[in-house]
């Protein structure tokens, strides 16, 4: 693929409309009542709330498998070196246990520099762990939906995106272009050094158009989206992605934990007494069997998060945001680890019966014993 330079000797283009999103993703439960959520916050906030759904498209062509639920939060303050912006904040809850905060600034009347100056800004202030409003924005959401979260969790796993969107330049700009007046690598990269002709090349390989006036650039950690008619699906279809890999990180995970405490409780349970052994292997095989099916469920539903039929232009964002964010590689080996557990469970349920069916043919033989030795003692 050949590098896309900047080539167009026209003044930068001017971004009109424009803004900066960041967003922040957490795994805050087992499963979120998104009911009981709504609920919640009518009665607490008395604020608007939304089921989510994509805007552009008809829904049997792509649709949540359970949409998920929006709050707008109080905005936020952010420092930027050019000075403070107010930003505007927003949760999304999903069904399988994790919210996404996102920070909206707006980044209008920029000169494309200068709007990819501010990009990189807000990503410093987002980032800065003294300044950061996470933390304070995740507890508010804890606090306010505390009861509908199911099993909530104590660790705090996250994922992050930043997405620089255009809907408006000064002049009308088709997407080959916009990629031709301007440099969108030091927006995508964050980077203020020039960068070789692969690192360049690699940046910009992830670049879709469904029509001539519409782009979308996606890497793994950025994205360039730029949709005249304010669509928002392919950001919606973005952070699905990046909540799917959460939600993968964490089963993978806990599994990574679980294994080494299984090995433990099998060999102490093969240590036991004879007597005793079966009993704890039925127990202990239960006890894989409840993982096993938790796990399953949950990553199913994980996995039905979002359904794309009949929309391919969508359907190829979604499946390259997947593949870049390596999400069916964390699922692949969380379905591996899986398998060693199933695995584990059926050689462990194998044993107890086996155990069980010794002990009923000892307890035969003991009674058949006794029968012999009454009937001797009589004579």
């Amino acid at each position: 693929m050949p590098d896309l330079q900047k080539t167009d000797t026209q003044p930068e283009p001017v971004v009109v409309t424009g803004s900066v999103i960041a967003l922040r993703l957490f795994d805050i439960a087992y499963a979120i009542d998104l009911r009981r959520a709504e609920r919640l916050w009518a009665e607490r906030a008395g604020g608007p709330s939304s089921r989510g759904r994509l805007v552009s498209t008809p829904p049997k062509a792509v649709a949540f498998g359970v949409p998920p639920l929006e709050v707008s939060l109080p905005s936020v303050r952010l420092d930027l070196a050019d000075g403070p912006v107010a930003a505007r904040v927003l949760a999304r809850l999903y069904d399988f246990g994790a919210v996404t905060l996102a920070l909206e600034v707006p980044a209008g009347g920029l000169g494309f520099a200068a709007y990819a100056a501010r990009v990189n800004a807000v990503d410093r202030a987002v980032s800065d762990p003294a300044r950061t409003p996470w933390a304070a924005l995740l507890a508010q959401v804890r606090s306010d939906f505390a009861g509908a979260l199911e099993r909530p969790t104590t660790t705090t796993l996250e994922e992050d995106y930043l997405l620089g969107t255009v809907e408006a330049f000064d002049g009308p700009l088709s997407a080959e272009a916009l990629l031709a007046r301007v440099d969108l690598v030091p927006l995508l990269s964050g980077e203020s050094r020039p960068l070789s002709a692969s690192a360049r090349a690699d940046l910009l390989a992830r670049r879709f158009s469904y029509y001539t006036d519409d782009l979308v650039v996606l890497t793994w950690d950025r994205a360039f989206i730029y949709e005249p008619r304010g669509d928002s699906d392919v950001l919606d279809v973005v952070e699905v992605a990046n909540a799917q890999l959460l939600e993968m990180r964490y089963y993978d995970e806990l599994l990574d934990a679980e294994l080494p405490r299984m090995y433990d409780l099998v060999e102490g349970t093969q240590r036991a007494a004879w007597l005793f052994a079966s009993r704890r292997f039925a127990g202990l095989a239960r006890r894989l069997y409840a993982l096993v099916a938790e796990v399953t469920e949950l990553t199913e539903r994980v996995d039905n998060a979002l359904q794309v039929t009949e929309d391919v232009y969508l359907a190829r964002v979604y499946a390259a945001a997947l593949d870049l964010f390596r999400v069916h590689t964390v699922s692949a080996a969380v379905d591996r680890k899986l398998a060693i557990v199933r695995d584990t469970y059926t050689a462990l349920y194998d044993e107890a019966s086996s155990g069980r069916a010794a002990l009923m043919e000892a307890a035969v033989v003991a009674l058949i014993c006794i029968e012999v030795a009454l009937a001797l003692w009589r004579h």
